[in-house]
């Protein structure tokens, strides 16, 4: 009984924490600019990797290892943090930017047959189809008058595409050249090449200006230690554990769960055709992923 409710509590604690991180930015974008506030975030979380890799005797990859971290560090934590910053400070809706970058598995399984060579059912083709016009639909509704895409741009979606590029081609590329190293070794470099990344973002786009509010503070409290700290744990009990694919099935519900999440906090509303989008999206992505966990 109780190896049922952590096999099914773990999990689904992963992925609230994970949809978390859309909230915690949303909090904080007021009052640092998005690459500078990306870069504190890694520098804290840095701080306690160092010492949770100290206790830990964290065993280190080499050079060439260390290298192919680096490279998925930037793609998957620079452009996509970076890219879901920058939408969600350019106007786009939290829920909305959660449910493009959920398209993660879709687009990833189609890297992987021009990349990886890899083979992909009728069933994930479907998925796929049904997860970019669950997107469409939302984006017609959000871009498409009525008053609901009042402070949308174009640059938003650009950004949120960034990141559904940088975590899908990360996703490959670690896939690719994955060097099995210890998670807490291979987090902490990839977080070193993300620091990096919007240190550069941040010296060469943006002010630097940061306003120390009590709401900056505790937004940021909660992206080191619950999501950049408290995910990556769990990551790691479930790793372990073996239940890793249950992580990978869980995914798909993040976006439903950041829309709540966004309603309850910040009265986001989607519409019926958005609404509609994105459970025809939802169900494109559960589609792909399931198969993937038969094969």
């Amino acid at each position: 009984m109780r190896s049922l409710f952590f096999s099914l509590f773990i999990p689904a604690l992963f992925v609230w924490l994970w949809s978390t991180g859309f909230i915690g930015a949303k909090y904080g974008l007021p009052y640092a600019e998005p690459f500078t506030l990306l870069l504190i975030r890694m520098l804290l979380t840095l701080s306690l990797l160092v010492v949770l890799a100290r206790i830990l005797k964290t065993r280190w990859p080499g050079w060439r290892g260390a290298g192919h971290l680096a490279v998925t560090g930037i793609l998957v934590h620079g452009c996509y943090l970076g890219g879901v910053y920058y939408a969600i400070d350019g106007g786009m809706a939290s829920g909305v930017v959660s449910l493009i970058v959920g398209l993660q598995p879709l687009v990833t399984a189609a890297a992987a047959v021009f990349f990886l060579k890899e083979s992909v059912s009728g069933r994930q083709w479907l998925g796929l189809v049904l997860g970019l016009l669950g997107v469409a639909l939302v984006l017609a509704e959000k871009y498409g008058g009525h008053g609901s895409g009042v402070g949308l741009t174009i640059w938003s979606l650009l950004w949120s595409l960034l990141a559904l590029a940088g975590i899908s081609m990360g996703t490959v590329y670690q896939k690719r050249h994955g060097t099995g190293a210890d998670l807490v070794a291979g987090t902490l470099i990839q977080y070193s090449a993300a620091a990096m990344f919007f240190a550069v973002g941040a010296f060469t786009l943006e002010t630097r200006e940061v306003e120390w509010s009590l709401q900056l503070q505790l937004s940021m409290a909660w992206l080191v230690l619950g999501v950049s700290i408290g995910a990556i744990l769990l990551l790691m009990w479930l790793i372990r554990q073996g239940a890793a694919s249950q992580v990978a099935s869980l995914f798909y519900l993040v976006p439903p769960v950041t829309a709540l999440e966004a309603f309850l906090l910040f009265d986001e509303r989607l519409g019926g055709l958005a609404m509609a989008g994105g459970m025809v999206a939802i169900t494109g992505v559960a589609l792909s992923v399931t198969q993937g966990q038969k094969t």
